[in-house]
């Protein structure tokens, strides 16, 4: 018996082992460095920066419940890089085993401090408190990086201790290049120091603290309470810093959104583009726009490009491709707020599209009606792209796919807002009916094949847990977020517009919290404020073009040139409708030779005209006009006919009775 249960035990001890060792705690998609046997050495001796390591075994129970504090506390201070980095080593795996042998791990977890520039090859300070509370131990990375001297302190580590009241004092009326904000605090508070801290990858701006315990500086500064903000403009003007919450969020984000403030690019990168310039060399219109308000023109520049140049990669639509494509046009035609005239356009197309019995509809046909080619009036899109609230400092950065994100946006809460908008679609009481569409169009149209990855992979994650409308709108708002956070410093990323987790405090104060030391979302005050910044009155008319052709006889063709454009797409780039392909609109394909061939060849232009991409000639349009008018003159003549042997068969059979 004893035998049979030692054996049992250690098949269960094995398996759970096995498990541990397929199942890692920590993945390359978590905000920490995961270190082995091979790479642990060269990494943290002699690093220019200092580090923070966790050693872990993926089968214990305490490692595996500290885990998401551990992944909360990397990316809350993922700024601080140049500074302190976070690791981990799991001590479970086999190819680990010796190397947390000689570096004396005995327990887990066990926290390890490394300094930078260290060339003694130590193993560390261990850090041995009770207390491993996330703010704690970020607290403690703060005093562990004030410990190093001036000979082994961090590259990138600016000056964490309090500056002199003179040096801060001279700065008042003085003219800089940069921004100067110096952060009033206790003697005992941190705020100040993670704030220098969380302001390390940004340029234009010099974070400093001064302690409350300088009377004279206080009274200069005309502070009055602790912890405060003073801000130097480089023109000169200094004032104290309006911040909603005295919180070290706030503080960062307030800092982070000043004008010519934006993260430092590598050396690689191109010269940040000034706004107006389009990169080229070509100056373009600026556009004075309100973050506060969503504007329309973005949203009909992107329904422009969408329907007119990134649809027009498929030359014909069938199947799945047809039916996600009708989903589309019928949650959009539904729901969206739009003026009168691409309102029109889009349930005209929605009940042609409904209304057509075809197992596939070539995307002529489509480009016909949305480009209105029988000149039906109330009914235009402009082919002019305008980007207000989406314009970026290139023509490369945001444009479409941040006019994509705001339209789906918008759909979300018109869904929420307008209950019934649905009805008798098919999509009625269906919380996903957007969101849905939103995956299918996304991954079946959008010209980005690794964005429509990510974006599949978090509605493999999560979207079964939207069960409401409510629900629908917050969902999309994080998977936003999230995909900010991870294209945080790509070369994607607009420097004028950097990506921040959004809304950020000047817009909706009340959605920021902290619990704890740690920034946390008030997520009943984000619906209630996405609700209102992507409701339909909030959306301002200004810059959309307002010039529509004038109702006339249907247009006649002209010859299109095929031309071979740049299939290059990315979620976070502005495309533009190539100058090269007509009517105003750009052509993909998915290989760069194919197009060379076609490149400057002309289509020799058909007799007649085409009506939704059917092809009538004028032969075509006069037979149709005669069998109209004898359909008409064989109906009248029918009429009479019947008429006249009712009125006889009356008279025949009359009998009058006396």
């Amino acid at each position: 018996m004893a035998v049979a249960f030692c054996l049992k035990i250690g098949i269960l001890l094995g398996l759970l082992f096995g498990q541990a060792r397929s199942a890692r705690l920590y993945t390359e998609e978590d905000p920490v460095v995961i270190l082995s046997s091979d790479s642990l050495k060269q990494t943290v001796f002699n690093s220019s920066s200092a580090w923070l390591l966790q050693f872990y075994s993926s089968w214990c129970g305490h490692c595996i419940q500290y885990s998401p504090t551990w992944k909360a506390l990397a990316g809350d201070v993922k700024d601080w890089a140049q500074a302190i980095r976070i690791g981990v080593l799991d001590c479970a795996h086999e190819k680990n085993f010796d190397i947390c042998k000689e570096f004396g791990i005995h327990f887990y977890p066990t926290f390890r401090y490394f300094k930078a520039h260290d060339t003694s090859n130590d193993f560390g300070k261990t850090y041995r408190g009770a207390d491993r509370e996330l703010q704690t131990v970020r607290q403690l990375m703060v005093n562990f990086l004030q410990n190093h001297t001036k000979h082994d302190w961090p590259v990138g580590c600016p000056p964490l201790d309090p500056a002199r009241s003179e040096d801060i004092l001279s700065l008042m009326g003085k003219k800089t290049e940069f921004y100067t904000a110096v952060i009033v605090e206790d003697k005992d508070s941190y705020i100040g120091r993670e704030v220098i801290l969380d302001l390390m990858p940004y340029e234009g701006l010099v974070v400093k603290r001064a302690l409350s315990s300088d009377k004279l500086l206080m009274e200069k500064l005309g502070i009055s309470s602790v912890p405060s903000a003073y801000l130097f403009y480089p023109n000169g003007k200094h004032t104290v810093m309006n911040v909603q919450k005295r919180l070290r969020f706030f503080f960062s984000s307030f800092l982070k959104l000043l004008p010519g403030v934006h993260r430092k690019q590598s050396t690689s990168s191109q010269q940040r583009p000034q706004p107006g310039n389009n990169g080229q060399g070509t100056q373009v219109e600026w556009k004075e726009f309100e973050k506060s308000k969503v504007y329309m023109a973005d949203l009909e520049s992107g329904l422009h490009y969408l329907l007119r140049v990134e649809l027009a990669t498929h030359r014909t639509l069938e199947g799945e491709e047809l039916k996600t494509f009708k989903d589309f046009v019928t949650v959009v035609a539904k729901l969206f707020p739009g003026r009168q005239s691409v309102v029109k356009l889009l349930e005209t197309l929605l009940e042609w599209l409904v209304s057509l019995p075809l197992e596939k509809i070539p995307y002529d046909a489509i480009l016909d009606l949305v480009n209105n080619k029988m000149r039906i009036s109330g009914l235009y899109l402009s082919e002019q792209v305008q980007w207000v609230g989406c314009q970026g400092s290139s023509v490369a950065l945001r444009g479409y796919p941040c006019s994509l994100w705001t339209l789906f946006h918008v759909l979300t809460v018109q869904a929420a807002n307008r209950p019934d908008a649905l009805a008798n679609t098919g999509f009625e009481d269906d919380p996903l009916a957007v969101l849905q569409t939103m995956r299918r169009y996304i991954g079946t149209f959008f010209g980005c094949q690794e964005c429509g990855k990510h974006f599949e992979e978090m509605a493999q994650e999560s979207l079964n847990q939207v069960k409401s409308v409510d629900d629908a709108v917050l969902w999309l708002w994080r998977k936003h977020n999230q995909v900010n956070a991870r294209l945080t410093g790509s070369m994607s990323e607009d420097p004028m517009f950097p990506k921040t987790q959004w809304p950020t405090p000047d817009l909706c104060p009340t959605c920021h919290e902290e619990q704890e030391g740690l920034h946390v979302w008030n997520e009943q005050m984000v619906l209630a404020f996405l609700k209102q910044h992507y409701g339909a009155s909030n959306i301002s008319p200004k810059h959309s073009s307002n010039s529509q052709p004038e109702p006339g006889p249907p247009a006649p063709d002209k010859p299109k040139a095929i031309t071979k454009p740049n299939s290059n797409v990315h979620l976070n780039h502005n495309l533009k409708p190539s100058p090269d392909s007509a009517p105003k609109h750009q052509k993909r394909t998915d290989t760069d030779d194919a197009g060379e061939k076609y490149r400057g060849v002309q289509i020799e232009a058909r007799p007649g005209m085409t009506f939704l991409g059917l092809g009538f000639s004028s032969v075509d349009m006069s037979l149709c006009v005669l069998l109209y008018a004898l359909s008409c003159v064989f109906l009248m003549f029918m009429f009479f006919f019947f008429r006249f042997r009712s009125k006889r068969w009356k008279a025949r059979n009359y009998r009058p009775y006396v």
